[in-house]
């Protein structure tokens, strides 16, 4: 990122929390593309008014308060009124719900797959089955990727998911089972999840608004 004012820098920041859920300054610097210093000092302000909390302990970091997911939500509209992108936005999450569905069912396909009509986990010793679940992500891949490309022309944060999308599928094609569905690394899953709760919280709506099944 460039020169940023105060009020973008503190859009990217909350909005990257709200992402992570909970994240070091060192994580939501390198998110967003700012020195961690410059985090950190938006973290304290953000502290200040009541929008973050640092956590200590085991799972240590910094999370949102819900005033700050507010505070949040309202930067983000007004970015998206001010570059006229509503509408650009709107597009490419409905392109993105009618595949949602499907990768959620792809999804459980990898983890779990039926021997002698029996649902088992996914053991990964039967190469057919895993080639075709991989063969259909590989359909689905095409699609999102084209989603975070169209909104990446005009909100540049969506571009670095391209990027993440084809390492996590790279390894998978690599026999890399865990880059599938794994929680806590960058796997496929992780980014889905994240690209959706990015486009999610861009338009200023929950995963309870939509329709079931999508």
């Amino acid at each position: 990122m460039g020169t940023e004012s105060s009020d973008e820098v503190r859009r990217v920041v909350l909005h990257a929390l709200r992402l992570t859920s909970l994240a070091p300054v060192e994580l939501v610097a390198a998110r967003v593309d700012l020195p961690a210093e410059v985090v950190a000092a938006e973290l304290a302000e953000a502290a200040a008014a009541g929008w973050a909390v640092e956590r200590t302990g085991r799972l240590a970091g910094w999370s949102l308060t819900t005033t700050g997911r507010s505070e949040s939500q309202r930067l983000l509209g007004i970015e998206l009124d001010e570059l006229g992108v509503r509408g650009v936005v709107e597009a490419s999450y409905a392109r993105f719900l009618t595949v949602n569905g499907r990768f959620l069912d792809v999804c459980t396909r990898w983890q779990l797959r039926e021997v002698d009509g029996e649902s088992v986990p996914n053991d990964h010793a039967d190469p057919s089955h895993d080639a075709a679940v991989i063969e259909d992500l590989g359909t689905l891949h095409v699609v999102v990727v084209g989603v975070v490309d169209d909104v990446g022309r005009h909100l540049s944060r969506f571009d670095r998911y391209r990027r993440r999308f084809e390492y996590a599928f790279d390894r998978v094609r690599a026999d890399d089972v865990e880059w599938f569905t794994k929680p806590l690394i960058d796997s496929y899953h992780t980014v889905w999840f994240e690209l959706h709760e990015d486009l999610l919280a861009t338009l200023g709506r929950t995963r309870s608004s939509e329709h079931p099944g999508e």
